[in-house]
């Protein structure tokens, strides 16, 4: 590259500065005065053909900053920033079951992020292994619907369009994916320490472990962070990644708004539990990363820019997110652990949830009421816990749950047949998903 640089500024330097004297005689001996002439001539071409190199150069240099989003307060040590080369994706096989080709993605970022933490972050071996263990811990062993889902919107709008995606756009939409499930990870790792959880995808928690404790709190931390990093290597050169950073990062606030929203329900009186203030814990806890992120982030790489587009999409995958977290509640109460993956603990814990809401504001008597005070959110107490079960059994919440289920479902087909600037497809897929799950 440099040759050439060298040579094209060469070039323009010999059409400004042509030679004054040309020789049409090679053998004839100059003049002193001619000689002198000439060195003054060659003296200047030296000089302004540097000069011409230097401003080359020196642009090339601010185009590939600008082109790279390099940033001088942050390029050290010598090689940040370390940027993807999209041809050395491995292949993107639809032929595979979905996630099967989408779990190979994962470890690619986790074998690129290990990889530089030695030479540009200085980590130890022990370090580095304890972020390679703690990453797949965490990040793997999901339903990966989340990030799954972003490929999908981008598969279905590529096919809506005519299109066929390429392995690069395949690989970045996965990478996306993963952003996501990255996300999922580190807000229910710190999620599971304030909730004192006890099992997480049918593992301990991570903090439960006796040699991580609270050392997980950090660790959340580091991989929120990581996801930020992945999103620098493989998007900082493409025109939307400042719209994909503007999109995890509202949405990672909205999220944590949502849990402000929910833990500090341990300082307000069961009276407070209404089910509007469910309504707006889930909204912002779930709804947004769950449901609205990955739509967004498959359009926003898919060249979505109309608002109303965006608009849309919002208002029926809010409406889906806080279904699925009604799900949530209702499983966490009355599904086994063996199938949930998860012990469940929101009576033990006070939450403000679906059924609790319902019951207490709703559907009970004033004894009822009484004894759902007296039992519920008094820490992990088996026989409590079983009185509050036995409240919503005597209430028919199964069957209240099963009506707002349906309900739902007709409300959301009714609001997606309204769609038109993008593909139904892309909702009726995550209704699918959802609609009826088990854990």
């Amino acid at each position: 590259r440099r040759s050439l640089i060298l040579t094209l500024t060469l070039t323009l330097a010999l059409r400004v500065h042509p030679n004054p004297n040309p020789n049409p005689n090679p053998g004839a001996t100059l003049s002193s005065s001619m000689s002198s002439s000439s060195s003054a001539t060659t003296l200047a071409l030296a000089a302004g053909g540097g000069a011409l190199i230097g401003g080359v150069v020196t642009w090339l240099i601010s185009r590939r900053n600008r082109l790279t989003n390099v940033c001088p307060a942050t390029a050290w040590p010598a090689g940040k920033p370390v940027l993807s080369d999209p041809e050395a994706y491995p292949l993107y096989d639809l032929s595979r079951p979905p996630k099967e080709s989408f779990e190979g993605i994962c470890d690619m970022l986790i074998d690129e992020l290990l990889t530089e933490l030695p030479s540009m972050y200085e980590l130890p071996v022990r370090e580095v292994t304890w972020m390679r263990d703690m990453l797949n811990y965490n990040v793997k062993g999901g339903k990966m619907n989340r990030g799954t889902m972003v490929v999908e919107v981008g598969k279905i709008m590529a096919e809506s369009r005519g299109q066929t995606l390429t392995n690069e756009q395949l690989v970045k939409l996965a990478i996306l994916g993963w952003c996501v499930e990255w996300l999922q990870a580190w807000l229910l790792m710190l999620d599971d320490v304030m909730d004192d959880s006890t099992t997480r995808r049918g593992q301990p928690c991570w903090y439960r472990n006796d040699h991580v404790k609270k050392i997980a709190i950090n660790d959340g931390v580091t991989v929120e962070m990581a996801m930020f990093k992945v999103l620098k290597r493989h998007f900082s050169t493409e025109p939307m990644y400042l719209q994909i950073l503007d999109l995890f990062l509202e949405t990672t606030f909205q999220t944590e708004m949502g849990q402000l929203l929910d833990t500090l329900c341990m300082n307000l009186t069961l009276e407070d539990f209404t089910v509007d203030r469910w309504t707006l814990i889930v909204k912002y806890k779930t709804a947004f990363y769950s449901f609205y992120l990955p739509v967004a982030l498959g359009m926003t790489y898919m060249g979505v820019t109309s608002q109303s587009a965006y608009d849309t999409a919002r208002d029926i995958l809010i409406t889906m997110g806080v279904y699925f977290q009604a799900q949530d509640d209702y499983l966490d109460c009355f599904a086994t652990e063996a199938v949930l993956g998860k012990r469940g603990t929101d009576i033990w814990d006070k939450k403000c949830g679906w059924l609790f809401a319902h019951a207490y504001h709703h559907l009970t008597t004033k004894e009822q009421r009484k004894t759902l005070a007296d039992n519920y959110g008094q820490g992990p107490d088996l026989e409590k816990e079983a009185v509050v079960k036995g409240i919503y059994r005597d209430l028919g919440l199964e069957g209240f749950y099963e009506k707002y289920e349906a309900d739902t479902k007709v409300q959301l087909e009714a609001d997606i047949a309204q769609v038109t600037e993008l593909p139904q497809g892309i909702f009726h897929m995550f209704l699918k998903k959802i609609f009826k799950r088990q854990k």
